[in-house]
């Protein structure tokens, strides 16, 4: 069963060490996925979520919100000594 509404921040890219594309997700960051092309790394990083996430409600995890979805003030502070 695929995610409904997901809004998850993922990212493709080619790892030179492994030789594959490597599949993320910003949310999970100790998640990835290796596979032979890009399509087939987001198709396995997004199934990986999904299992992580079926596991985190059987437990009662706390349950990561997708960073598209958090609100931001749209301030910037910055604190230095005088």
């Amino acid at each position: 069963m695929a995610l409904k509404n997901d809004h998850y921040t993922y990212r493709v890219t080619w790892s030179a060490e492994d030789g594959e594309y490597v599949g993320l997700c910003a949310e999970f960051p100790s998640l990835s996925w290796l596979a032979d092309s890009p399509e087939t790394a987001l198709r396995g990083i997004r199934k990986a979520v999904e299992d992580v996430l079926n596991d985190m409600r059987e437990t009662g995890e706390r349950i990561p919100e997708p960073i598209a979805s958090k609100h931001y003030s749209g301030r910037f502070m910055v604190r230095v000594p005088p």
